[in-house]
């Protein structure tokens, strides 16, 4: 008899913070000799999905990673990427990245001289 009573505080308790939402807020920092060397804010709230969209929280809905179309932006993404390259090499055009690369390559070759003057 007891048990159940205390499942049903629980469930009731449970109910109550999902339909009002409860803010958990905390800050750590981690300080040497009066420098902090790491600070850490925490932020957490718990509400039901229709509480939080009721407070215009709905990051959910928009994040690739927790979409059913996550999958094909990434696959879009790729072809993009491919039609790109192509479409360099078709016109004799280097990409960025492997122009920033040789330009870092020259650099190391070169040594620090020519580092700072180019």
């Amino acid at each position: 008899m007891e048990h159940s009573l205390q499942t049903t505080n629980l469930a009731d308790i449970l109910e109550r913070v999902l339909d009002k939402g409860i803010v958990i807020a905390g800050d750590i920092t981690i300080s040497l000799v009066e420098i902090d060397l790491l600070n850490i804010k925490l932020r957490l709230l718990i509400a039901s999905v229709d509480k939080a969209k009721e407070l215009g929280i709905n990051w959910w809905e928009t994040d690739p990673k927790l979409t059913a179309r996550a999958d094909d932006l990434e696959r879009e993404n790729r072809q993009l990427r491919q039609r790109l390259t192509d479409l360099d090499a078709t016109l004799g055009i280097e990409p960025p990245r492997r122009v920033a690369k040789r330009k870092q390559e020259r650099r190391s070759v070169a040594g620090p001289a020519a580092a700072r003057s180019g």
